[in-house]
């Protein structure tokens, strides 16, 4: 019954606000009719009350008419339609004192009723528009608000300002706003669409508990990135689940409204960490050139890819062992660029010196980079001469195909683990950081290598693995409580390998900014609050103990190499190593032989002799690339 009288009042809408506004409009005329009857003789007035009634309400029809007052969804009318509602009714009145002038010049219509009537005919259809439109509102406020989780939010300011609003006309099912906090000291205990600002970001743990609230929105899109990072840390005290607000200028530019733009808190942005965009220099280094990358299918390799390709090389050349993994990123560039973006994938493993020779002869790349390697720590550990096979030898392979074939630059992906390394993957790391230096002293192509720490959501890192751990119901395993490292965004970490690789002049390691580290004690629980869970309650956190092979901290220069600034502030550059090159190359080969006889315990003591840095230490690890 409901639904079919719902339906009738949809379709009939228009007919119905007419006849309304008729039966107000006359109660408005009548009224002042009724309040001068009390002075004046009705029957002298009462043959003109009805003409002149008549008169009176086809003047506001007709203006309303003209002036589209039945077009509008009053529902969602803003501050224009009522105002053109006022308009409209001063001109109606405007009217119909002009044709009551010439009409009923012999009894003309009291003065005053021309002003009461008037008055009471705006204040009449504007308040019960305005009353309809606060009743759908709050009706459906209260509808959503029953299943809406209570929000908190973050920031008073525009974004605030428009998110209520918006709330305010048309209510978020998900959300319900209780209260609100800003670090402004003026606006504390005030009030912005309704909602009272209770406090400030230091408030927050008090609030949640006080006004029993669900989830935290941050909206303040223009918030640095030190505050954003300091907020999300209060955030995370609590058992919230925790939502940003992004920059409210891409909002604009892609005209999406700002609530769809709500999005959850990501790990990125507890990292505190810029956004990079390709610079000018970067386009130039790649841009018409034929690029290879090793590794290519990989989580750094991959993303390199799409950025080269941003570029418009004259040729993109993917080598990568894992099937899958090229066919992905061949697909996904082919998707995006079709025909316009000369692709090679080839599967193919840098062990394979012939199989690179014969690459680099028929293609010729002009920029290599080096990404193919082999990275867990502990899978490293128990098989060494991998690790060196594909690691030290791959990289060697490589860089004799980049020299002979003269390839304007070759760039190694190194890692932080390479520092005074304590694990057998660290050492081969800094093991293709010498070859890419004594290489650099006898080639005349620019051999570089790019340092960095752990990536967010790389292959095998810790991320995947927390969120595969709390998604199975925990629990989260952790090596140590104080272990620490240093993380950087993919994106970041490519867009700043290729600038470094555009800047380098040969034999340098180039070291990245990587910020400050994170304790990995921390990252479990921000993921496991993140993720809708409290953390030693829904989802336990275990400490495994250290692994073989790695280290409490790591260290991001050794300090025989020193440090001096690039322009880019992310970017440094140790100097290159004096090396004896033809000492290293024989020491080199016979690395190779002892790797290749598959004897683990004389091939760590050689790396051990050629590392001078290298402590092995398989009682002290970590938890992996990640």
């Amino acid at each position: 019954m409901s639904e079919t009288l719902s339906r009738l009042l949809s379709r009939f809408r228009k007919q119905i606000l007419i006849a309304f506004d008729i039966v107000v409009i006359s109660l408005a005329y009548i009224a002042p009719w009724v309040i001068i009857n009390g002075r004046a003789d009705y029957q002298r007035y009462s043959s003109l009350l009805v003409a002149s009634w008549f008169l009176f309400v086809s003047c506001f029809e007709i203006v309303y008419a003209l002036m589209g007052m039945y077009d509008s969804l009053w529902r969602y009318a803003e501050i224009v339609e009522f105002f053109r509602l006022c308009v409209a009714s001063i001109i109606a009145v405007a009217l119909f004192g002009v044709c009551s002038f010439f009409i009923f010049s012999e009894t003309p219509v009291p003065r005053s009723v021309y002003f009461l009537s008037g008055l009471f005919a705006v204040a009449l259809t504007l308040y019960s528009r305005l009353t309809y439109r606060m009743y759908r509102n709050v009706k459906l406020g209260r509808q959503g608000k029953r299943l809406a989780r209570r929000t908190l939010l973050i920031g008073a300011g525009d974004a605030a300002s428009t998110l209520l609003h918006e709330q305010y006309k048309a209510a978020n099912p998900e959300m319900n706003i209780i209260c609100c906090v800003d670090d402004a000291p003026e606006k504390q205990g005030r009030y912005i669409m309704g909602v009272q600002i209770m406090g400030t970001t230091e408030d927050i743990p008090e609030l949640v508990e006080r006004c029993e609230i669900e989830t935290i929105l941050l909206a303040i899109p223009t918030m640095d990135e030190d505050n954003r990072r300091r907020v999300l840390s209060i955030c995370n005290r609590t058992k919230c689940n925790v939502k940003i607000l992004p920059d409210i200028v891409k909002m604009i530019t892609d005209g999406k409204d700002l609530a769809s733009r709500i999005r959850d808190v990501k790990v990125e942005d507890l990292l505190g960490r810029d956004e990079v965009q390709l610079s000018s220099l970067i386009t130039q280094f790649v841009g018409g050139k034929r690029i290879m990358v090793t590794g290519g299918g990989g989580s750094i390799g991959s993303e390199l890819c799409r950025q080269i390709a941003s570029c418009k090389p004259e040729m993109l050349i993917i080598v990568d062992i894992y099937e899958n993994n090229a066919y992905a990123i061949q697909q996904e560039l082919r998707r995006k660029y079709g025909d316009e973006l000369n692709l090679e994938v080839l599967i193919a493993s840098v062990r394979d010196s012939k199989k690179m020779d014969a690459l680099f002869s028929r293609l010729r790349p002009q920029v290599i980079f080096h990404a193919a390697a082999h990275k867990h720590v502990p899978l490293m550990e128990d098989s060494p001469e991998e690790a060196v096979k594909n690691n030290v030898f791959g990289t060697y392979n490589v860089a004799v195909c980049a020299d002979k074939y003269a390839a304007e630059r070759f760039v190694l992906i190194s890692t932080d683990k390479a520092v005074n390394p304590t694990n057998v993957m660290g050492a081969t790391k800094r093991l293709c950081e010498m070859v890419v230096q004594a290489m650099a002293q006898r080639s005349k192509t620019r051999f570089a290598a790019v340092r960095f720490g752990n990536v967010l959501g790389s292959n095998g890192s810790v991320i995947p693995l927390f969120k595969d751990q709390i998604a199975a119901g925990g629990p989260v395993t952790v090596t140590h409580p104080d272990i620490v490292r240093y993380f950087m965004t993919i994106s970041e970490a490519v867009s700043l390998v290729l600038e470094a690789g555009a800047m380098a002049n040969g034999g340098e390691i180039f070291v990245l900014d990587m910020g400050k580290p994170m304790r990995i004690l921390d990252l479990a629980e921000n993921l496991i609050k993140l993720s809708g869970f409290i953390p030693y309650k829904d989802i336990q956190i275990v400490f495994t103990g250290l692994r073989p092979g790695e280290k409490l901290y790591e260290e991001m220069l050794m300090d025989e190499e020193g440090l001096r600034k690039t322009d880019n502030r992310k970017i440094y550059i140790g100097a290159p190593l004096k090396l004896n090159n033809q000492t290293f190359f024989d020491h080199l080969m016979a690395l190779k032989q002892i790797a290749y006889s598959n004897n683990s315990e004389n091939l760590v003591q050689a790396l051990t002799d050629m590392v001078p840095t290298f402590r092995h230490r398989r009682d002290e690890t970590g938890i992996g690339e990640g």
